[in-house]
């Protein structure tokens, strides 16, 4: 291939991927003015305090200090979670129509005085949904404050980063009521996991009766595996779904369901050979 070939390959792909992407961004005016979604500076500022904070700033500051004692706090912040989580749910699942609709339009969505009403739901929904991603930052900070270093892994890192960025994106440039099915089993998911963080702080008076955590991980599982049929679905039937995105969301949600699988299996099978 010569280097005029080369050129012209090269600009024809730069060129049908620019199409491609104009053809399935979508804008709107109102949606793009809510708070933090005009311009990603300020999640994009949060994201970089936040990664400062928990592996540099946070152990460096906690070195010589005792950890600080925040169990009140985190019991608000986990019940709180928990309540926004199921907020977040409650508002979709309680509304009136929304099981016939989802079934009938989730592949192919029409357009329809109902399409209007559940799509208005679905971007306030996926707002708020996104919004709890920045909360769930917190989780890290605490794990900072407490001297649990060893708990800010990889995973559990890039998790909470990968699901702010990913909820931004999705609400600012896909605006897909297709994406409503995966956030509300997350935010049912988190519904429960919160549920547990709280009422564990109990103590071993309430612990004894939380024998049932190894199964949210597994339910944490199981939602990659429904995740990842449902955008591979998504993707092969032509579902008016932003075809790049569903990659993304395929090949994302493969790489979690890949890294729960090595938690899983260190925090629960090791411990039991």
């Amino acid at each position: 291939m010569t280097s005029v070939n080369l050129s012209n390959f090269i600009n024809n792909t730069h060129h049908q991927f620019l199409n491609l992407l104009n053809q399935e961004l979508k804008f709107d005016k109102q949606i793009d003015s809510w708070m933090l979604m005009s311009t990603p500076w300020p999640i994009l500022s949060i994201l970089i305090v936040y990664l400062l904070f928990v592996l540099k700033i946070g152990p460096k500051m906690m070195e010589n200090r005792e950890p600080f004692k925040i169990k009140r706090i985190m019991m608000v912040y986990n019940i709180l979670q928990a309540m926004y989580n199921l907020f977040i749910v409650s508002k979709i699942i309680v509304a009136p129509g929304i099981y016939t609709y989802l079934i009938v339009n989730v592949c192919n969505p029409v357009e329809s005085e109902s399409n209007h009403h559940f799509r208005n739901m679905f971007y306030i929904q996926s707002w708020h949904y996104f919004i709890s991603k920045i909360f769930d930052l917190l989780d890290t900070v605490f794990f900072v404050l407490r001297k649990k270093q060893s708990h800010v892994s990889f995973l559990h890192v890039y998790h909470h980063v990968n699901m702010v960025i990913t909820a931004w994106t999705f609400l600012r440039f896909i605006k897909s009521q297709q994406g409503v099915v995966c956030g509300i089993l997350n935010a049912f998911i988190h519904t429960i996991m919160y549920s547990y963080y709280f009422l564990s702080a109990f103590g071993p008076q309430i612990q004894k009766y939380l024998w049932w955590k190894k199964y949210l991980t597994r339910l944490q599982i199981i939602q990659f595996i429904l995740g990842i049929v449902y955008g591979m679905g998504l993707f092969f039937y032509d579902c008016e779904f932003p075809r790049l995105f569903a990659i993304y969301m395929i090949l994302d949600v493969i790489l979690f369901l890949y890294l729960f699988l090595i938690f899983y299996k260190k925090t629960y099978k090791e411990k039991n050979t």
